[in-house]
């Protein structure tokens, strides 16, 4: 059985991912969302990958360098021992501009003896459909397609060219380098630039953390999810990215296989609050920024998802010629969910912006932008809060009145009314209170189950749905309304099974669900926690914290059963909700007083 054991490194342009032994499985380059150059997790036999293969009396350790997103993979045998430091350069220069170029390094240090390494490079570029041709010349290796959408990277190290495309087996006696690249580089790197890369790119990223202003009980947790989560904003425009892959399954075998390198509002959003409660207020800012750029102003067409940058594209397609996951096809890229129509998109939109105002209110210089786009969503809030949507969870084939969604257009029109009244507009402040109060009554009339006093999926349901959670988190029912005890009891009774959640458990356009969702089993252990049930969703906290992998990642779901993580990777959602439970239960004075009853 294959786990997600895969370590991240990246540089908010594009990513990699690392396996547990070194190996690189998936690259793209030179933008998170473009054609792969490394694909094994999604094909073993032609997707490619750039390993390092010792013989089996090796160990084989692998951990961060703390508070970074550098990589370091040790191989040791007793006697010879060598390390991998693996990322991709990010810094800012003396002129003031962020060098993130499209490019990996492996910066390896030779610790004792005379360790061997067999070398084994493979990019296939563009989504591995057509063969690869090597060629070398004095400065690099390249490797280009050889048909089909022209690609190609560059591989510069000081290892023998010709051992390496031959994958002979090497010894490794001093230090090295191999930086494979997108671009060809106007100078031929020599491993004294390569350490000082390295060392930049460290010293980066421990200067980010330091910056983070909340201090919890699971610092190491929150810190590690927060680098994710910086990692996955995309430098160019402030896009932030669901995860960094496509197409690893919700359930192993099945079709519920998507592209999560887009920015959906809804995750990107969440981000934001949890970004400037730990006090990295650029991100935000940045975010904020990327909100304007894409929402028409006053056109009543607005996507629940977006491509990072301008010239990405959404049309979903299958790539038929690799494998999958596990053998789980297909394989897509591009994603046909943004062509949806869900009503919550309005009230996360909303949301956004009212935090912003709140952290920004004295720099922000384009508050008549925002209060024009406060006004065109609050106008679609009122023409379409009464309609059927997709939801939140995406069903491609049938609408409902979705609670959630009706949920969500009240937190639009509150959110509204709260960004007029900080201008200063009373009037329409009014306005906007007064449909909300009209969207309340509504769905607790028609959202809720008079028998159990709890919300529903959707009108005229008794069924559950997890998303119902965040009633309290958005500010609809307090923490102690008996109607959202009732739910989060009702909800914890019907989805969650041995400590981990399912989102909802009717079926869907492909059947029903068989994995848990990370997000929502946190948001369960946080709703748990602040209607009483403290010291069992504590425990429930720190058991969940041991599925994540050996690097402390999580994916978007977990296995009910194996406990083993499924689906894209790693997810920012899942990172988010872990930030944003750690941050609940270590802020309560119960933390404070019954601190020996956990561990630390």
């Amino acid at each position: 059985m294959q786990n997600l054991d895969y370590g991240i490194i990246g540089n908010c342009k594009s990513a990699a991912l690392v396996s547990k032994d070194g190996s690189i499985d998936w690259c793209c380059l030179p933008d998170f969302d473009s054609p792969s150059v490394f694909a094994k997790i999604l094909d073993k036999n032609i997707g490619g990958s750039f390993s390092f293969e010792v013989s089996n009396n090796y160990q084989i350790t692998q951990k961060y360098i703390d508070k970074t997103n550098v990589l370091a993979t040790e191989y040791s045998n007793g006697e010879d021992a060598f390390c991998v430091y693996d990322f991709m350069p990010r810094y800012k220069t003396e002129a003031g501009f962020y060098h993130c170029p499209p490019e990996v390094v492996r910066f390896i240090r030779h610790i004792k003896g005379q360790p061997e390494v067999v070398i084994k490079c493979d990019p296939r570029p563009a989504y591995a459909k057509d063969e690869t041709v090597v060629s070398k010349n004095g400065e690099y290796i390249k490797y280009s397609t050889k048909k089909g959408a022209y690609e190609s990277v560059y591989l510069y190290t000081d290892f023998s060219f010709d051992d390496v495309i031959a994958s002979k087996p090497v010894k490794i006696t001093t230090n090295h380098f191999l930086l494979l690249g997108y671009n060809q580089k106007l100078f031929r790197p020599d491993l004294d630039w390569i350490e000082l890369e390295y060392q930049r790119t460290r010293v980066y990223w421990m200067g980010w953390v330091s910056k983070t202003k909340v201090y919890t009980n699971y610092q190491k947790e929150v810190e590690r999810s927060s680098l994710v989560l910086k990692l996955l904003a995309y430098q160019k425009t402030g896009a932030i990215l669901a995860a960094a892959t496509t197409s690893l399954p919700e359930s192993i075998g099945e079709v519920r296989n998507w592209d999560y390198r887009y920015c959906w509002l809804r995750d990107a959003s969440m981000t934001i609050s949890i970004l400037t409660r730990l006090g990295h207020y650029n991100v935000a800012r940045r975010f904020l920024r990327f909100l304007l750029d894409i929402i028409p102003y006053k056109n009543e067409k607005i996507q629940i998802m977006y491509p990072i940058n301008h010239r990405g594209v959404l049309k979903e397609k299958e790539l038929p010629w690799l494998d999958g996951y596990e053998n789980s096809k297909p394989v897509r890229i591009g994603n046909a969910a943004a062509r949806q129509k869900q009503n919550d998109i309005y009230g996360i939109v909303l949301d956004a912006i009212w935090e912003s105002l709140v952290f920004f209110h004295d720099s922000i210089d384009n508050k008549e932008d925002l209060w024009t786009v406060t006004r065109t969503l609050a106008r679609h809030i009122k023409n379409n809060w009464q309609k059927l949507d997709s939801g939140i969870w995406e069903f491609r084939t049938e609408q409902k009145h979705f609670t959630f969604s009706k949920l969500l257009c009240w937190v639009g029109m509150d959110r509204a009314a709260r960004i007029a009244n900080f201008f200063g507009k009373s009037e329409e402040a009014n306005s906007y209170i007064k449909l909300r109060e009209v969207i309340k009554k509504d769905i607790l009339k028609k959202g809720r189950d008079p028998k159990t006093n709890t919300l529903t999926q959707f009108y005229g349901s008794n069924s559950i749905d997890a998303a119902n959670l965040l009633a309290n988190e958005y500010g609809f029912l307090q923490a102690s309304d008996p109607t959202y005890v009732n739910t989060v009891l009702e909800t914890h009774k019907d989805l969650c099974r041995d400590g981990l959640m399912y989102r909802y458990k009717t079926s869907d356009d492909f059947g029903t669900p068989k994995s848990s969702f990370t997000t929502c089993t946190f948001w369960m252990i946080k709703s748990l926690f602040l209607i009483g049930r403290r010291k069992e969703a504590t425990e429930n906290f720190e058991r969940v914290l041991s599925y994540g992998n050996h690097l402390g990642l999580f994916s978007e779901d977990i296995d009910f059963q194996s406990k083993r993580l499924l689906g894209n990777f790693p997810q920012g959602y899942s990172h988010i909700s872990l930030i944003d439970t750690a941050l609940t239960i270590s802020e309560s004075p119960y933390w404070l007083k019954n601190a020996d009853d956990f561990k630390p």
